[in-house]
């Protein structure tokens, strides 16, 4: 009895995934510290801080999804439209961080009663701010770039039945700002460029909704 050999054209059962080329990932870190001075150059205006960080981050939807990065072109045409509403941003986002700014060098120095556990607590709602705000920048970029009050409302919304998701996108700012620090301001814009793309990793593991039966 011969035996009968078995078909050379079966389907493994499970694929070895395709690992990842050290260029690669040399290319995409290098993406990212070149997103990151983009955005530092864009915003060299002060106010057009909030319409660079939501190019940046439309360009980054768009490399998640198509999985290649947006023309020069789409970027411009974003940043334009981003503008009018972006810069009324700027100035609310600013504003805000000094007040938080200024509220956190009193508590430290002593010229505001409260000591430890007021400079903590102060400390915790400035890490859960900035990890709103980044979430925010997430979901604009998911619009393209615009639509700054609908998508604050939206993670208002989420981020309360998500903490552990707010939780995180606030250590990954908090990160951010405390090595933004410590290290040399050239590198600052890299930091910033690494840490929205962690934050876009981060909500890109958000559940998709059920479609409506109705």
């Amino acid at each position: 009895m011969t035996a009968v050999p078995a078909p050379t054209d079966a389907v493994p059962a499970h694929p070895v995934p395709a690992r990842a080329d050290w260029r690669d990932t040399l290319r995409e870190a290098t993406d990212l510290a070149l997103l990151g001075f983009a955005v530092a150059l864009a915003a060299l205006p002060v106010l057009t801080l909030a319409p660079a960080l939501a190019t940046a981050s439309a360009a980054l939807h768009d490399r998640s999804v198509t999985g290649a990065w947006p023309g020069a072109r789409t970027s411009l045409r974003r940043f334009g439209r981003a503008l009018p509403a972006g810069s009324a941003v700027s100035a609310v986002a600013l504003a805000a961080a000094a007040l938080l700014a200024a509220d956190l060098l009193a508590l430290a120095t002593g010229r505001v009663p409260g000591g430890g556990p007021a400079l903590a607590l102060t400390a915790v709602v400035v890490a859960l701010l900035l990890g709103y705000a980044g979430l925010v920048a997430v979901a604009v970029g998911r619009t393209g770039g615009r639509g700054w009050r609908a998508a604050t409302r939206e993670v208002a919304r989420t981020c309360p039945q998500r903490p552990g998701t707010w939780a995180a996108a606030s250590g990954i700012c908090a990160l951010a700002v405390a090595l933004g620090v410590l290290v040399t301001p050239v590198a600052v814009p890299i930091l910033g460029g690494y840490a929205l793309a962690a934050l876009h990793a981060l909500d890109a593991r958000r559940p998709v909704p059920a479609p409506d039966p109705s």
